[in-house]
């Protein structure tokens, strides 16, 4: 038997990357999964690429998370579809990097709207499900960006905030049986960190390479790693953890 048997997630920014990852990895371990993403062609591919186990499903749904009514429909569709809902993480993100002086309000207006309002909102409609039956798992990311992260102060702001989010949910729904833990990554091998390369006129291999070299354990992240990491916070061996924010990033912070 899976650590998931019977369960179902919802993973935002679930169609590629990180999100893709967790969603592979609790449907390995028998989870039925929610793939929730903007781009509804992408994520039903996504949904139709994750490895579930016998009597478990995969669904693609395009919903705006930023959006409440957006929200409330997808949760909703998951419900209906597969039969419940007993995990959230809350994964999707964007980036609008710039330096102060040149953001724009609506590089941060579309920054915090997806990491924090997003999150806010997705953790409102799963509470509700999570209360009634006494038992859930809510997953945010957080990013080591959140100590600080020169041209990033709209991402770096959202990150820690998200760290507050967490521990505060864990105080108000812990007595419902709900666990709310955070996982902050370090460098991971993404295509959004690919693409932050290409912003900087860095080779990607080579940006990489000097990542791994000032990293203790001299390596980059993968989506896998964050995924087991993922997939523990959200078990039930996990049951007396809550409000903590779980730094996965080789040793980045020593």
């Amino acid at each position: 038997m899976g650590r998931y048997d019977g369960r179902v997630a919802v993973i935002t920014g679930g169609g590629r990357g990180i999100g893709f990852g967790i969603a592979a990895r609790l449907a390995e371990e028998g989870a039925s999964v929610a793939l929730v993403d903007l781009d509804e062609a992408a994520v039903t591919e996504a949904a139709g690429r994750v490895p579930v186990r016998d009597g478990a499903k995969a669904v693609g749904i395009a919903a705006d998370i930023s959006a409440a009514e957006a929200v409330e429909r997808a949760v909703g569709r998951v419900v209906e579809e597969l039969g419940g809902v007993h995990v959230l993480v809350n994964n999707a993100g964007i980036t609008r990097d710039n330096l102060l002086h040149k953001m724009s309000e609506d590089d941060w207006d579309l920054v915090m709207g997806v990491h924090l309002k997003g999150a806010f909102l997705m953790a409102r409609e799963a509470q509700r499900h999570f209360v009634k039956q006494r038992y859930g798992k809510i997953l945010t990311l957080s990013s080591t960006a959140a100590l600080s992260s020169r041209g990033q102060v709209n991402y770096s702001t959202a990150k820690m905030g998200v760290q507050g989010f967490t521990r505060t949910l864990g105080v108000e729904l812990g007595p419902f049986g709900v666990n709310v833990n955070a996982i902050a990554p370090g460098f991971i091998t993404t295509e959004m960190t690919d693409g932050a390369a290409r912003r900087l006129g860095r080779d990607v291999e080579e940006f990489r390479r000097a990542r791994a070299e000032v990293t203790p354990v001299r390596r980059v992240g993968s989506p896998a790693d964050v995924a087991a990491a993922a997939a523990f916070l959200c078990s039930d061996e996990a049951s007396y953890i809550t409000g903590q924010t779980l730094y996965v990033d080789g040793g980045a912070r020593l």
